[in-house]
């Protein structure tokens, strides 16, 4: 699924870039859409499956992931440091979808309608992040030779083969999504765990996995900003079109401990990196990047032994 995933991304890149696109809003939308298409893909699968609380769960459980893990990862390979004017005016608006995520979950119910606004707004933040790189600023100018690695937008690649990248790609990861969709309900019957559980944790871990391939591989190349980004993109992608899936095709009732447990996690490790990003002289070191890392095992451990919440007193 990984590996169907970068081909897709890959393919896709070099398509744009044969369209005339600039590299800067390639590497905003299509390789941080890339890195959320296994969390789209799995969420589309576990509704699909009857499995919606797995599919909610890997939306919430991907962003913690992706804060927690994979930002302190890429914090062991290389310190990293957050200057960039892009960041900084992306970040408030990650914030905004969290809040849009939670007033439509804070009822309990997921409706289709709901979905469909999340996958509306899902297209309008494309929308906007295509206009943000196209404005003839500094800030959003297109960046030097070697900002986006070769390994994500290709330099030069025939159309012809870009097409059946982006095919191949996208087959992998359709049918790789789906095993690891019944993989997933196997466990969690196995351990007696609710699917929720599992898609908050092993689920959301293994569609993780390229964004935490492509932050460490932007990190060992001294690229901070796009370490940051790729990260804050994708949780934006997963607020918005992978928590749109599960309403618009099995709308229904939401676990509560989504909203008063994971949500409020998700939220506080998001404030940790925006309290990072926004002190030019702070960043996010190798003992910020363990103690990250040290959040998110005390998460993934907490979740499998004490998976339900306790009873509300009255």
């Amino acid at each position: 699924m990984v590996w169907g995933a970068d081909r897709f991304v890959y393919g896709a890149a070099g398509l744009a870039s044969n369209l005339g696109v600039s590299r800067l809003v390639i590497g905003l939308t299509i390789v941080a859409f890339g890195t959320s298409a296994p969390e789209m893909l799995v969420s589309g699968m576990a509704a699909m499956a009857g499995s919606r609380e797995m599919g909610v769960g890997n939306a919430i459980g991907s962003n913690i992931t992706n804060v927690t893990l994979v930002l302190g990862a890429a914090a062991l390979v290389q310190p990293l440091s957050i200057h960039s004017r892009l960041l900084i005016r992306e970040i408030p608006i990650l914030f905004l979808c969290m809040a849009v995520a939670w007033a439509f979950l804070w009822d309990g119910e997921l409706s289709r309608v709901e979905g469909l606004l999340l996958l509306f707004g899902m297209f309008l933040l494309v929308a906007w992040i295509g206009m943000q790189g196209r404005k003839a600023n500094p800030g959003y100018s297109d960046p030097p030779p070697g900002v986006f690695d070769h390994d994500d937008i290709p330099d030069s690649l025939p159309t012809a083969k870009a097409i059946v990248l982006f095919s191949v790609g996208l087959v992998l990861l359709l049918a790789g999504s789906r095993v690891l969709v019944l993989g997933a309900i196997g466990i969690a019957r196995d351990l007696g765990v609710s699917e929720l559980v599992v898609g908050l944790t092993l689920v959301a871990l293994g569609t993780s996995l390229p964004e935490l391939a492509a932050s460490i591989a932007a990190a060992r190349r001294g690229e901070q900003d796009i370490a940051v980004g790729n990260v804050v993109g994708s949780n934006m992608f997963n607020l918005l079109g992978v928590l749109a899936l599960p309403g618009i095709i099995a709308p229904g009732g939401v676990d509560r401990a989504i909203i008063v447990r994971d949500f409020p996690i998700m939220v506080g490790v998001t404030l940790l990196l925006l309290l990072m990003a926004v002190n030019e002289r702070s960043h996010i070191g190798r003992k910020r990047g363990i103690a990250l890392i040290v959040v998110f095992v005390v998460y993934f451990v907490m979740l499998f032994w004490n998976p339900s919440l306790p009873e509300l007193p009255g």
